[in-house]
């Protein structure tokens, strides 16, 4: 029978709950044990598709073509496996699923209610998650803080299960242990009030992961045991980290998670293979040079998007999986790297600043929705095109750049994408064709070409390369627009390769230019196949060619 371990979250949001549920993860898969881990998102939300990136951060997509939260994508990368659909579980999802049930009869005309019908329905998806795969152990992490009404029925869920089957159900608390700068000391107030609110739904944690500025000290793990009822032992200090989230595992086998974790089982302790996280965090801490302020060879790369700021903030969230891989392939090639984010709407209109690009050793322009920075974004990749400068477009940054294209070297004055102008003259991206049916229906949710789909790739081009070779790939997706195969011989004539085709729908996948040093686009999402031991390949050769630039 699988080990089910709950990891909530105390204090405040963006705690780390996630990364912590992924090293957990990590270090158990370490020992030998089949690993999975499953993502509560506490909305009533069905998926994260129709979310503003802005509001919930990056939309991760599995090979299934489920639109998640991106916690999935940490979930992939640390325990580098794919992550199946039924992994995902919302609010939205449970009462969908109760709701269609009840309508079918198939309650025989009970009345049916939040208890027991919806956590029974949450229980039966997470077990079947563990049986599924025959999982050793299945990690279960419940979004947004304890306290707020959204996750209760979730909390209740999991104190029902730990009810039925106390020794095969584990709580894990992580918390926030702030350090005012005016009072001048680390703070267990929050914390203590996080248990008792966790106490209050009828579960008391059975590890404290305690994140904070510095390291937890012994007067405030002694007072956090004493008023959480709590070992000190199971007290497990979390500090910022300054090089890199891979460092997580390699720390928390120095507090003895994976340890603590058997024990709490009843478990005996396995031999430990972490010798692969060490030397990642090794080479990445070489890499930054941390210890001395001073980086080896460091590669600047610019992202051009839209969904950067919130108010006086930057949010990296939105773009994750393309932050992460490009760190991935930085490493791979034995790189420090930089990365800017520029507003798409600072190079539109007369006072568009393209000189400031000259700094960049590479430009990724990556996927988005809508009008807002759009020229700015053509601008940028005009700019790419005519100076050198390695480029990368993913998704809409593809499409932008056949636009980009077809206005300046095909001659189609006002070319478009009918995303952003329904009535350009040259339609040059257009709307699939079984995508305007979802559109007139007003169906946006999981409608889009989303998840795996194959691409066979033309031989001697750059990707064929790039990919080793290979004549086939399997790439993930979410669009609704592509490029338009009324335009396709116009756009190859002047110069423009179609290396990827999707032979099922005869969908260009891939373009390029061959004369640039590095000029490609993709209609999928490389970004969320790259792992940190097993880097995408077109992340690598892009950070290979930008760091030729130096």
């Amino acid at each position: 029978m699988a080990k089910y371990i709950f990891v909530v979250g105390g204090v405040m949001s963006g705690v780390g709950k996630g990364v912590a549920t992924s090293s957990i993860g990590a270090l158990l898969q370490a020992r030998g044990f089949n690993v999975t881990a499953i993502k509560i998102d506490p909305y009533l939300n069905v998926d994260a598709g129709t979310m503003n990136p802005i509001e919930h951060g990056e939309v991760f997509v599995t090979d299934q073509g489920t639109e998640t939260d991106q916690d999935i994508g940490n979930y992939e990368r640390f325990l580098n496996k794919d992550i199946p659909d039924i992994n995902y579980i919302t609010t939205g999802r449970v009462y969908g699923a109760v709701i269609e049930r009840e309508r079918n009869l198939e309650y025989g005309g009970k009345t049916v209610e939040v208890v027991p019908h919806i956590t029974d329905e949450i229980m039966n998806r997470i077990k079947k998650v563990g049986e599924g795969i025959k999982a050793d152990f299945v990690l279960i992490e419940i979004g947004g803080t304890v306290g707020e009404y959204q996750n209760l029925i979730f909390l209740e869920a999991a104190r029902m299960m730990h009810l039925a089957n106390s020794s095969n159900v584990l709580f894990v608390l992580v918390t926030y242990l702030p350090m005012p700068g005016m009072i001048g000391e680390m703070k267990t107030k929050p914390t203590q009030y996080a248990v008792r609110t966790l106490n209050s739904a009828g579960i008391q944690p059975d590890i404290i992961i305690a994140r904070s500025e510095k390291d937890i000290d012994k007067p405030r793990k002694e007072k956090i045991a004493i008023f959480c009822n709590i070992k000190k032992e199971n007290i497990i200090s979390a500090p910022d980290i300054k090089t890199s989230i891979y460092e997580i595992p390699v720390n928390f086998e120095r507090e003895n998670v994976g340890k603590l974790i058997l024990n709490a089982f009843g478990m005996r302790e396995r031999p430990v293979k972490i010798d692969n996280w060490q030397s990642l965090v090794d080479r990445i801490k070489k890499l930054e040079n941390v210890e001395n302020k001073k980086k080896p060879q460091t590669v600047t790369v610019g992202i051009v998007g839209k969904y950067f700021e919130t108010g006086e903030f930057v949010l990296g969230d939105a773009y994750l999986s393309v932050i992460e891989a490009i760190k991935h392939a930085a490493w791979k090639n034995n790189v420090s790297v930089n990365i800017d984010w520029l507003n798409s709407s600072d190079y539109e209109g007369t006072n568009k600043k393209l000189s400031s690009l000259k700094k960049y050793s590479g430009i990724i322009v990556p996927g988005g929705f809508g009008s807002r920075g759009v020229e700015g974004k053509i601008n940028v990749i005009e700019y790419c095109r005519k100076q050198g400068v390695p480029f990368l477009g993913l998704c809409y940054g593809m499409q932008l750049a056949v636009v980009e294209f077809a206005r300046n070297i095909c001659g189609l004055k006002n070319a478009h994408t009918t995303e952003v102008n329904k009535d350009t003259p040259h339609p040059v991206i257009d709307i699939m064709e079984d995508q305007k049916i979802s559109l007139r229906k007003k169906d946006f949710g999981a409608t889009m070409r989303l998840g795996a789909h194959l691409c066979d790739l033309k031989e001697k081009s750059q990707v064929h390369k790039i990919y080793s070779k290979k004549g086939q790939i399997s790439e993930r997706h979410r669009h609704r627009y592509e490029l338009n195969n009324s335009y396709r011989e116009h756009l190859e004539k002047a110069g423009l390769v179609f290396s990827g085709i999707n032979l099922d729908k005869n969908l260009v996948e891939i373009i390029e230019l061959p004369s640039h040093p590095f000029f490609i686009g993709t209609q999928f999402h490389p970004e969320f196949k790259s792992r940190p031991f097993s880097p995408h390949p077109l992340f690598v050769a892009f950070i290979k060619t930008a760091s030729r630039n130096l």
